[in-house]
């Protein structure tokens, strides 16, 4: 331990300095720009660490960045995104490095846990762990809406060995394991209507009000899936006429739905397309399932976090979406544990504290070099 700690030490302003190039870059997603810029910053970070680099043009701006390090039988993946969510101010991508902190959007969540994974896999190396083990590297694009064009090429391609003993995704957990996670479906419901101008509003036919009967049953559905932890949100963006003077000919409203590894992901989409009546349109932006692995298969995971940090962490189900459904899907043992802080992901102030991205490389170097 005392060697791979001042192994990583000794790069703690290499690691930095990579992480405020990635941050500098704006990958905001949606509308999903930057990527290919952001994927060869990664490709030539791979190149510099002889990981064997490989940059997977996609569709428009879209791209994966894979590689490899060590060639033994045993394969672990190292998987993360380098979009982020968009920022509240263009100041977020300026950057800053002050009283050990990296500052801007994007350092949790997650391109300073790409550079932990990053330089754990070339400590794991240097410092002669990996043995029998194969780190398989795989970043992508599209995490914060779906991954279903990077992560989905990987598995429609063939490109996620379901061999692999073990996968490790470096989201901002805050010191816990998340061993499973919701699923997810995002729904767009509309209705149809007649415009009449107010004066003659008796000829139209109110697609506002279809909206707020479409609408109420699913309100109930929320405060009783609320009761049970599992979650709906009704109207997260809506939007209804074309002025206040002229019936609304159509109205719309959105539902994302998270539900836990026990709940069906079908049966969740039967259900609100019936509550919200014949007259919607549903149109389904995601359909996301749950995945879960076993706790049992975390306590490696969970002895060595204990072992760096001192403290042995939480072993629990992420509340939102994880990439490492992907992989668990496959029967992979597949977790999320990073070095950033879910508090202050997606925010204003969000920031990757130095010590703690440095500590996450060296728990990622020693599962890699132990995982089951």
């Amino acid at each position: 331990m005392d060697d791979l700690t001042a192994w990583l030490d000794a790069r703690a302003d290499e690691m930095a300095e990579l992480v405020m190039r990635l941050v500098a870059i704006d990958t905001e997603n949606p509308p999903g720009r930057g990527l290919r810029e952001c994927g060869a910053v990664l490709r030539d970070a791979l190149e510099r660490l002889d990981f064997a680099p490989e940059l997977i043009e996609l569709g428009d701006d879209a791209c994966i960045v894979r590689g490899s390090v060590g060639s033994g039988a045993r394969l672990v993946y190292f998987h993360g995104h380098f979009d982020v969510v968009p920022a509240q101010s263009r100041q977020q991508f300026e950057p800053r490095r002050e009283g050990g902190r990296i500052i801007g959007r994007g350092t949790a969540d997650m391109k300073g846990g790409l550079v932990s994974m990053l330089y754990g896999a070339a400590a794991a190396r240097e410092l002669g762990l990996l043995g029998d083990t194969r780190i398989g590297l795989h970043f992508v694009c599209d995490e914060e809406t779906g991954s279903a064009v990077g992560s989905g090429y990987l598995r429609e391609a063939g490109l996620i060995d379901p061999s692999a003993v073990a996968m490790l995704t470096a989201e901002p957990t805050g010191g816990v394991i998340w061993n499973g996670c919701r699923g997810a479906i995002t729904m767009r419901i509309s209705f149809e209507g007649r415009e009449a101008h107010v004066g003659y509003a008796n000829t139209g036919e109110n697609a506002f009000e279809k909206l707020v009967r479409g609408a109420a049953p699913l309100t109930e559905l929320a405060r009783e899936l609320f009761a049970r932890d599992s979650m709906l949100v009704v109207g997260g963006t809506s939007g209804s006429g074309a002025n206040f003077n002229v019936v609304p000919g159509e109205a719309w409203f959105s539902v994302d739905r998270r539900f836990n590894p026990d709940e069906d992901l079908e049966t969740e989409i039967e259900r609100i397309t019936k509550l919200v009546g014949e007259d919607a349109r549903v149109e389904i932006l995601q359909r996301a399932p749950s995945a879960s692995t076993d706790p049992e298969h975390a306590q490696t995971l969970a002895e060595i976090v204990n072992e760096i940090e001192g403290t042995a962490p939480v072993i629990e189900l992420c509340p939102g979406v994880l990439e490492t459904r992907w992989y668990a899907q496959l029967g992979i043992p597949a977790f999320a544990y990073g070095g950033g802080r879910l508090d202050v992901s997606h925010g204003p102030g969000e920031y990757i504290d130095e010590a703690a991205m440095r500590r996450c490389a060296a728990v990622y170097a020693r599962y890699a070099s132990i995982s089951p």
